[in-house]
């Protein structure tokens, strides 16, 4: 008895390295919407959790620091971009980031004049030694374990610095938090010149926006959040992190749903993470 073989169904074909570690959204506004959220959660529930739960600065630092480790786990272990799984971690690396400089300050007395410059350095250290690994600085390019390991240093520092470069403008410098966070506003809108009108580098510009969204959120949270007499609007950290945390669901809810933020499977399977030179 002969027995018939159906022909076999071709083989679908095997997913890119891109499609399958797509670990980053696209930058699109909804993505400088939720950065700027972000940030201002950083600065406002760091203080929340250190002032009114009395946690003090250092259990502060210890709590979130042990929450980032093992959301950062689960982040780095997904083999795709999950939006509330990467945004979550941005959250948290933004309070960590935050409690990075305000113990520096706070806690062991490192004037910001210092920590600022020293923040920065570590952060053009951190870009060359990520270049000269991966030839890249590329957020298309988060595509290996080790790539994405030099993304969150970056962006860890990013806070930090940040934090110190805003606190130094509108504390020590003495310009307050609504004209810090005009002035970051113009920085921003230079940066965005200099890139749609000039054409530079679109990595070179999109960490420049990176490093300036900190201090927009962090004087944005500061502004709502602190007393009247110190030229804040008194709404208190609780209620400030509260609408902020739940502006950030929303956007990452819909952002889940939508799928705005995820690149195209035709675009991502063209895309050559280790020479493109976009942000």
């Amino acid at each position: 008895m002969t027995t018939r073989v159906s022909p076999r169904a071709p083989r679908a074909p095997l997913p890119t390295a891109r499609q399958m570690l797509n670990k980053v959204p696209e930058v699109t506004v909804f993505f400088w919407v939720v950065k700027v959220l972000a940030t201002t959660v950083g600065e406002t529930f760091a203080d929340f959790l250190a002032d009114t739960v009395g946690l003090g600065l250092v259990g502060t630092t210890v709590l979130m620091s042990v929450v980032l480790v093992g959301v950062l786990a689960v982040q780095v272990r997904a083999r795709r971009y999950v939006p509330w799984l990467y945004w979550l971690t941005v959250v948290l690396v933004s309070i960590v980031g935050t409690l990075l400089t305000d113990n520096l300050t706070d806690g062991l007395g490192v004037p910001l004049t210092l920590s600022t410059p020293v923040f920065a350095v570590l952060l053009a250290v951190a870009f060359t030694v990520w270049y000269r690994q991966e030839r890249t600085l590329s957020i298309h390019s988060i595509t290996t374990p080790r790539r994405e390991g030099f993304y969150w240093l970056a962006v860890l520092v990013t806070f930090a610095l940040g934090t110190a470069a805003g606190d130094l403008v509108s504390e020590q410098v003495g310009l307050g938090y609504w004209p810090t966070a005009l002035l970051v506003v113009a920085l921003l809108v230079a940066v965005a010149a200099t890139r749609y009108g000039l054409r530079v580098s679109a990595v070179a510009t999109f960490w420049t926006a990176y490093v300036l969204t900190r201090p927009l959120g962090a004087s944005l949270g500061d502004g709502l959040s602190q007393p009247t007499a110190d030229g804040g609007l008194g709404l208190g950290t609780t209620v400030v992190s509260a609408v902020f945390l739940v502006a950030i669901v929303a956007v990452v809810a819909y952002l889940t749903v939508s799928g705005r933020d995820r690149t195209p499977p035709e675009l991502a399977a063209a895309d050559a993470p280790a020479t493109r030179g976009g942000a």
